[in-house]
């Protein structure tokens, strides 16, 4: 079964952000647009690069109204280490959320049970706490934040302009399609 439509599980974890442990919860992803960014591992190798393009971009995801949750499998002790010891880690401004229970992996269908990680998955979660957009990755392939930035763009416009939809390559300010029986077989 897809996760898409589905609204998020519930959910409590710790998690690390700007020098403090805070407590995070499903009800967080509520009222506003989320991404939740799960990665296998600190200390690892495509992870860092990720998040730190991730947050490179934080200020623009800001700017749409978009929090960033990035989630791993490590406590939220962990991510605070790698946070003080890692300069592409030092930047993220965003929560970084422990999950060492493997709930959230559970929840958003990435665990990687027989090696305690998750997979690269990420997900856009609207305002209404539903599932948007997934993707999931395979362990050796990084992802862009700019195209993700792009995509939420589309599901943020799609979301408020209904009988709307964003066409492939779809860009901020470009045309979009009105579905109807009108367009069957014309584009």
């Amino acid at each position: 079964m897809s996760l898409i439509n589905t609204e998020v599980k519930p959910f409590k974890a710790q998690a690390f952000q700007n020098g403090q442990f805070i407590e995070v919860t499903e009800a967080d992803l509520k009222g506003k647009w989320s991404v939740v960014f799960f990665y296998p591992a600190d200390f690892t190798f495509v992870c860092p690069t990720e998040l730190g393009d991730l947050a490179d971009n934080y200020a623009e995801f800001q700017k749409l109204g978009v929090e960033i949750y990035s989630v791993s499998t490590d406590t939220h002790f962990t991510h605070k280490a790698w946070h003080d010891s890692s300069e592409e880690i030092k930047k993220i401004q965003y929560v970084m959320v422990g999950d060492p229970t493997w709930t959230l992996a559970k929840n958003f269908e990435v665990l990687i049970e027989a090696d305690g990680l998750a997979d690269r998955g990420t997900f856009v979660i609207d305002p209404e706490g539903k599932i948007q957009i997934i993707e999931i990755n395979a362990g050796g392939i990084g992802r862009d934040a700019s195209e993700l930035l792009r995509k939420v763009k589309a599901a943020q416009y799609v979301h408020g302009h209904p009988g709307e939809v964003c066409p492939a390559k779809w860009k901020e300010g470009d045309a979009t399609l009105a579905p109807s029986i009108d367009l069957v077989g014309k584009i």
